[in-house]
């Protein structure tokens, strides 16, 4: 394990209170560099947040048999040879890990984070409440074919209302919400707001929680199950039903069906809005050992510590995608990938799948390899396409690596 930080990093030169905190963060540019690269790390002190219980801890055992893996050469999105090193520690990277066969191969954390550090995990948090579903689901108490409305019937007069689980998972609804994480005024900005992410703009009369916004839409663009696009409120809506059949919070489900099985070493934290709710679709906040517990679920089938998780069904179902329900545009961006159970396919001929999120959050899963790779990052950018398919392109090289280095198995 190595903790460090960049000599150069901008957040070393925000001016800070006694407390720690820079003195300019407000709600309106916590999640803009520089402050993002503090306040990823310090969600409870920025907003509301409820807890997600760890159990007993899954002991990690860590291989320092590769130690020069970080110096692994790796092809860029321009073609050009660089080391992994070099990518992870040029990139505004907070955490990085690598565990292979069960094994912690490589640990590094940067711009002060330590291993307890509860970091903004973005929409990876979309993949987490997708894997509560599928849990559910395979316990009968969760029908992924049933309509949003038949579970939540304040959502009745909603575009959501005929939608159902299984469209919500792939992001495959027809509602009309755009999803420009640039524009204030999309979509996506008036949940920033309802959420309590954002400040409510003077004269503002738009929703001021996640439930009160879900109901007010009313419009489609196309028929439920015609094309995939992607909307972060789409998880919001899933998190809303799930809350709704168990008569339980989010975060309770999360600790009881996930964090603790999985043999979490800390607590993880979810945001929630002004009632209470959970901010599904990127409201969590981990460590980075736990996220790499989570990738092992999908890594070795749904099995771990001990126990089968989730079912093996949904774990395979989720490597499996349909490369035609993207746009023309979407296949420029990502050629031959898909998109399934709130995972993104690399691609549709190999067993890899992702979780992704804003700023630079990565676990990277191949099942073929027994290999789960997580970046924690604080982008300067919201999206970096460039720099993802370097970041995938690294864990695609270190993976191949440590497979073809023939490391004992676990």
């Amino acid at each position: 394990m190595t903790i460090g930080a960049k000599m150069n990093d901008p957040a070393q030169h925000m001016p800070l209170n006694a407390y720690g905190r820079p003195r300019d963060l407000t709600l309106a540019n916590w999640d803009r560099p520089p402050y993002n690269r503090w306040s990823f790390q310090h969600m409870r002190e920025i907003v509301p947040t409820a807890s997600i219980e760890a159990g007993r801890a899954m002991e990690l055992e860590v291989d320092g048999s590769v130690a020069d893996l970080i110096d692994t050469e790796v092809t860029d999105h321009k073609g050009e040879r660089v080391s992994a090193g070099t990518l992870v520690e040029g990139s505004h990277t907070d955490g990085f890990l690598v565990i292979h066969r069960g094994r912690i191969v490589c640990e590094r954390y940067f711009n002060g984070m330590q291993p307890d550090t509860l970091h903004l995990v973005q929409s990876i948090s979309k993949s987490v409440v997708a894997t509560l579903a599928g849990i559910l689901g395979g316990r009968g108490e969760f029908p992924l074919d049933r309509t949003v409305a038949a579970y939540v019937p304040e959502f009745a007069a909603s575009a959501y209302h005929d939608a159902t689980i299984r469209h919500l998972l792939d992001m495959a609804s027809g509602v009309d919400f755009p999803e420009d994480i640039t524009d204030p005024v999309s979509g996506v900005g008036l949940m920033d707001i309802a959420v309590g992410w954002k400040p409510v703009p003077p004269g503002d009369t738009n929703p001021r929680t996640v439930r009160d916004l879900i109901a007010s839409l009313r419009k489609t663009v196309r028929p439920h199950g015609a094309q995939f696009d992607y909307r972060s409120m789409e998880t919001e809506v899933l998190g809303c039903c799930i809350e709704a059949a168990t008569k339980r919070r989010l975060c309770d489900l999360i600790s009881e069906f996930i964090w603790q099985p999985m043999g979490a070493e800390h607590e993880a934290n979810l945001g929630v809005d002004p009632e209470g709710y959970a901010i599904a679709d990127g409201g969590l906040s981990a460590s980075l050992r736990d996220l790499g517990r989570f990738g092992l679920i999908y890594a070795r089938n749904g099995f771990l510590n001990g126990l089968q998780i989730v079912p093996q069904a949904w774990v395979e179902q989720s490597r499996i995608g349909d490369a035609t329900m993207f746009t023309e545009k979407q296949k420029q961006d990502r050629p031959h990938g898909a998109y399934r159970n709130k995972f993104w396919i690399e691609h549709v001929d190999r067993p890899v799948i992702l979780a992704l999120g804003i700023y630079g959050q990565m676990i990277y899963i191949d099942h073929s390899k027994d290999f789960v790779g997580v970046l924690l990052s604080s982008w300067p950018d919201v999206l970096n396409p460039d720099l993802r398919i370097d970041m995938q392109n690294m864990m695609r090289a270190l993976a191949d690596r440590l497979t073809a280095s023939n490391v004992p198995k676990f």
